[in-house]
């Protein structure tokens, strides 16, 4: 089934498994079970609700909601209705959500109610995804290759910028179909494969790597809402999984399994977001059943950047991010910055000419931010972060705009933020903090807990260090090397 089609458009693209795999199972989502025909058809009914609600293509449409099948049908529906899809990180506050939404210019957001603590204040029309508004529309007619185009946007991903605010990466339809086809061959993504999805659909991991992927090849997608080790070795057993991507830590969470029998049915894995040990790599492959485990190197703003191959050695996919991808060019400027240009690097920062202009140069590359370095077989190797960044178990977390949090609190001065090691979640943020001179000074719980209410789990420091100063450098500016 692979290559030989000429699609366009994501919609175009996912109507298709219609025809293509008709009654095989597209969806489990708990007890409810779609093949691909109904699938499409309940797609098409969400993007006819849509056109109803007058969205027209161009228009922006939010989902913020943790992974289920009606997520997938939200998005697919909104994209076959011509709309460019924005999805929102459900571990932002409902403040930072507000914020996306807002700068976005969705004209409708869809949220799953009671998911989170506190529901979702948009000053645009909020829908809940588990009602049956989606599925109650009359089905779409309109041919989606008649009226959309491959350099259409198909949707904006949010990422944290190094500034603070979140900056919308714009990519097109022939984009992603171009680059996930060459993931799901260099993943050994099947038809047939049952696929368990615990990369956040929000995510470009989730919604490219996984259910683009899933549509181009026919395999059965199982969304996991919330990582619990239990139930996921439940339902790999229960639903026979065999392809299961995710970070490092969820190998991890394998790994401590009692009875790997459980586990038996694995074939496909793939890592990345975070340095993986050669004997994590090598414990995968001799104590549970993947025949197969690629790696990677991307971001939001030029999906795949790199990807290991077929047949590489353990210390290949542990120590490198692979090979770079077919028509991507990958240069290391002299500073040490990985450099990317080619046809899937973003078509720019929703409505901030300034930042995508500072972040693509005039020939064309993409400046990532990350350090690396090629190996003599030509796979890279990412060594560190241009501008402090850490990964804390596969999200991106940017210093500056922690720091700009931790300054609001009345009694802090200053404050630093590093990335420090961690057995679990890759990295972890520790904050070295000055207090306001005569301040009654609060505890590091205090400054924790405190966090906690205002930024995502996953951005808040695990730690905190009081200091009398902060090392600075001559221009005043703060040597976090020395913090570290």
């Amino acid at each position: 089934m692979t290559g030989s089609h000429t699609w366009q458009t994501i919609p175009e693209m996912v109507l298709s498994a219609a025809d293509r795999f008709g009654d095989s199972e597209a969806v489990v989502d708990g007890p409810l079970r779609l093949t691909f025909t109904e699938l499409t058809h309940r797609i098409r009914c969400a993007a006819g609700a849509f056109a109803e609600w007058g969205i027209v293509k161009g228009d922006r449409v939010a989902v913020w909601a943790p992974n289920s099948a009606e997520w997938i049908i939200a998005a697919f529906g909104a994209m076959t209705a011509g709309a460019i899809l924005v999805p929102v990180n459900t571990r932002f506050t409902a403040e930072e959500a507000a914020d996306v939404v807002s700068r976005s210019g969705a004209r409708v957001v869809l949220v799953q109610r009671g998911f989170l603590e506190r529901d979702f204040d948009a000053a645009v029309p909020t829908i809940d995804l588990k009602s049956d508004v989606l599925t109650s529309g009359v089905p779409f007619a309109r041919d989606p290759s008649q009226w959309l185009r491959a350099d259409d946007v198909s949707d904006v991903i949010y990422t944290s910028g190094t500034t603070g605010k979140p900056k919308g990466a714009m990519m097109s339809h022939g984009q992603t179909l171009r680059m996930y086809e060459e993931w799901a061959t260099l993943a050994d993504l099947r038809e047939g494969d049952r696929y368990l999805m615990i990369n956040p659909y929000f995510h470009t991991f989730g919604l490219k790597a996984g259910l683009v992927a899933s549509f181009l090849r026919g395999a059965t997608m199982l969304p996991v809402a919330v990582f619990d080790v239990d139930a996921v070795v439940n339902l790999i057993a229960a639903e026979r999984i065999t392809m299961l991507p995710g970070p490092p830590t969820v190998y991890h969470s394998l790994l401590a399994v009692p009875d790997k029998t459980m586990l038996a049915t694995l074939r496909a894995g793939v890592t990345g977001a975070a340095d993986i040990p050669v004997e994590l790599v090598k414990r995968i492959h001799d104590e549970l059943p993947f025949q197969t485990l690629m790696t990677g190197y991307g971001l939001t703003e030029a999906g795949n950047v790199t990807l290991s191959r077929p047949g590489d050695s353990f210390a290949d996919v542990a120590t490198t991010a692979g090979l770079p991808c077919a028509d991507v060019d990958v240069r290391i400027a002299d500073d040490g910055e990985v450099l990317v240009r080619g046809y899937g690097v973003m078509l720019g920062y929703l409505d901030d000419p300034a930042a995508t202009a500072e972040a693509i140069d005039a020939e064309g590359w993409l400046h990532t931010g990350d350090l690396g370095a090629f190996t003599e077989s030509g796979r890279l190797r990412i060594v560190g972060r241009k501008k402090d960044m850490y990964i804390v178990g596969g999200f991106n977390v940017y210093p500056a705009e922690v720091e700009g949090v931790l300054s609001e609190h009345p009694q802090i001065a200053q404050a630093a933020v590093v990335g420090t090691p961690d057995a679990r979640l890759g990295q972890v943020g520790k904050a070295f903090v000055v207090l306001r001179s005569g301040a009654d000074g609060p505890s590091a719980d205090d400054i924790i807990s405190w966090s906690r209410r205002r930024m995502a789990g996953f951005k808040v420091p695990r730690s905190v260090q009081f200091l009398d100063e902060l090392p600075t450098n001559a221009t005043g500016k703060v040597v976090k090397d020395r913090l570290r």
